[in-house]
């Protein structure tokens, strides 16, 4: 097997490394990278080559509480550092960090940077597996592994930007190197592996695919006590810190490994699911929400449940919930974990047409009308739709539902693909039931979980978690995450004012914490009261391009015309501490049973949240998140 192609780099060429600290060579001598914010620059522009870089996320890397009003002065001078250093494209003699409408892209390639390398010898060690030669898959991940020299960029790790760069490198080599792992243990060469993998445990302990294959590289060593043991160890942590099992599939490998003796477990399974994995960054500032975790988690462990909705107002923590639950949930999922979003930027909604095709990308499926992917991945249109007669219908979503602008042929291939994998799909900020039926398993041991505003009651029968405002100590924990524990302390009673004036619900509490990380001058007091007037209360709710007025804005244009005049004139009463129906029928200005067919149309739509206990519908009192409130009277009034 040949090595995957790298175009030589010529002499005098700089050579540059991410995969430990950051540093440049050559021709085999180190070369000075600047002062500390001059490499952070080039870090970020490194991390992602090839691609323009905003100058936001630049200015966020240097200057991550407070940058001056020189900062893009100063920017463009350690830019233009990086040109000298990098020297012109050999190709052309044009620049090799250009600035364009997209920020400033940096032109490398494969044999000018180590994690270009690493993602190329990782990519061509996988395919060797997947075509059945193990010797060479393990060869070229082993490659690919010595160029990791220690967590990336560990000496740039104190600024937020750069260190989120770096934990997705980190993330990416610890895949890989479970992918080398698995493949020697299937080659009977188990024993390479076991100290670099108690290593990496010690340093991941909740990473479960790391322990499986420290058992099985032990249990293969003959050391089977040892291996039991890391199955304990990490059921207590897990017990401890979650209140959860091991996985199924591991417990499995737990009894066999107590009743046989010294053997090889195969590891495909495992590396496919590394190959398919597709997710964010785990969000690092999630906070509380412990029981809707635990709840989460044992559903998706289950093998009835195929679909979970996990609903919620605008900025409850919907996206940051499913993500931690997908990113905890590991070989659960041996065909790969992905997410989609289903929403652009500007919160419109994708056809349900594009959100299939980048799932077809995603898990190797070939969707016709799609871009497709390799023909020894997919599945083609060809038996997809000459299986689907075979594929059973016994599920929430109706054999004959189909999903607008989707071909039927594209349905088929996604539904057979689902019907032979277990893999768990997040569809994140879905608009209503029927742009996903279509999307949903009809068989087969997949899962879906949906995150959406409203309730999606369409779909049936689903299992739903709401999610609400958080406890007060859970928001005040949040809070502290972002703004410090000590200044916190200085004063409580404003901090929990603070919170309050969020409605506790965890965007604006975390927008409001990072406005006060960068205004490090502002007393807590003083903000609370700014939070506390509603005139003012969304106008302080902004940091950088993160705005809690434009996330509410989103929200209320899913809204229809006249659940959207409701929310209006019911928002004056809900701010006073919630409504009662006949508070609504006032407001509204109608009778009874219209009040209540227009107060549970906002309840399905997220924008209204009642008693989670059975009451009639006089005795409720019904709530509307409080900046919702002030949104809802802005329109009102505007």
């Amino acid at each position: 097997m040949i090595r995957p192609p790298a175009r030589p780099a010529p002499a005098g060429t700089v050579y540059f490394s991410l995969l430990g600290p950051l540093t440049a060579v050559r021709d085999g001598r180190p070369l000075p990278l600047g002062p500390r914010k001059q490499r952070l620059v080039l870090a970020t522009l490194l991390a992602r080559p090839n691609t323009p870089v905003p100058v936001d996320v630049l200015t966020d890397a240097v200057w991550p509480d407070d940058p001056p009003r020189t900062a893009r002065k100063n920017l463009q001078v350690y830019v233009s550092a990086a040109r000298a250093l990098l020297g012109s494209d050999s190709r052309d003699g044009r620049d090799r960090v250009v600035h364009g409408c997209g920020g400033y892209r940096l032109t490398i390639d494969e044999g000018e940077l180590d994690t270009l390398r690493f993602r190329s010898l990782a990519r061509a060690g996988r395919a060797a597996g997947e075509r059945g030669d193990l010797r060479t898959a393990a060869r070229l991940l082993r490659e690919a592994l010595d160029l990791w020299e220690g967590p990336p960029l560990n000496d740039l790790r104190d600024s937020t930007g750069v260190a989120e760069e770096a934990e997705r490198l980190e993330a990416r080599c610890l895949t890989v190197y479970e992918d080398w792992a698995e493949t020697e243990i299937e080659l009977g060469r188990a024993a390479v592996a076991v100290d670099g993998l108690r290593d990496l445990v010690e340093r991941h302990p909740l990473r479960e695919r790391l322990r499986v294959a420290w058992m099985n590289s032990l249990h293969q060593s003959g050391r089977q006590a040892e291996a039991l043991a890391v199955y304990d160890d990490y059921r207590q942590l897990l017990a401890r810190e979650l209140g959860l099992e091991p996985s199924p599939a591991m417990a499995s490998l737990y009894r066999a490994m107590l009743g046989r003796g010294r053997t090889a477990r195969p590891a495909a399974a495992g590396r496919e699911a590394a190959h398919g994995t597709a997710l964010p960054a785990a969000p690092r500032d999630f906070t509380g929400r412990r029981e809707e975790l635990r709840e989460l988690l044992a559903l998706l462990g289950s093998p009835d449940e195929r679909v979970v909705v996990v609903s919620g107002p605008t900025g409850s923590g919907k996206s940051a919930l499913a993500l931690r639950a997908a990113h905890l949930l590991g070989d659960g999922f041996p065909d790969g974990r992905f997410h989609v979003q289903v929403r652009r930027e500007d919160g419109s909604a994708r056809t349900p047409a594009e959100v299939l095709c980048e799932l077809g990308r995603l898990c190797g499926v070939r969707v016709p009308g799609g871009s497709g992917v390799p023909a020894e991945s997919a599945v083609t249109a060809a038996s997809a739709v000459t299986a689907a007669s075979a594929v059973p219908t016994d599920s929430a979503v109706p054999a004959d539902a189909t999903v607008p602008a989707v071909s039927q042929g594209a349905a088929d291939a996604w539904q057979r693909w689902l019907s032979l994998h277990r893999a768990l799909i997040v569809l994140d900020d879905v608009p209503d039931e029927a742009f996903v039926r279509g999307l949903l398993p009809r068989s087969g041991p997949s899962s879906v979980v949906l995150t959406a505003r409203g309730q999606l009651a369409g779909l049936a029968p689903v299992h739903r978690i709401a999610l609400g405002a958080l406890a007060d100590g859970e928001a005040l924990e949040l809070l502290a995450k972002l703004i410090g524990p000590g200044r916190l302390r200085t004063d409580p009673a404003a901090a929990l004012r603070i919170v309050r004036a969020c409605g506790a619900l965890p965007l604006a509490v975390g927008v409001g914490g990072m406005r006060l990380a960068v205004l490090r001058h502002l007393p807590l007091a003083e903000y609370a009261d700014r939070l506390g007037d509603p005139s003012a209360a969304l106008d302080e709710l902004v940091a950088g391009d993160i705005s809690v007025r434009l996330r509410m804005a989103s929200g209320w244009q899913d809204l229809s015309a006249d659940d959207r005049r409701a929310l209006g004139r019911l928002a004056g009463p809900a701010q006073e501490g919630g409504f009662t129906l006949d508070g609504a029928m006032e407001a509204l200005g109608c009778g009874e049973r219209a009040a209540i067919r227009t107060v549970e149309s906002l309840i399905d739509a997220g924008a209204v949240t009642s008693p989670a206990g059975e009451v009639t519908a006089h005795a409720a009192l019904y709530e509307v998140p409080r900046l919702l409130c002030l949104y809802a009277r802005e329109r009102e009034e505007g």
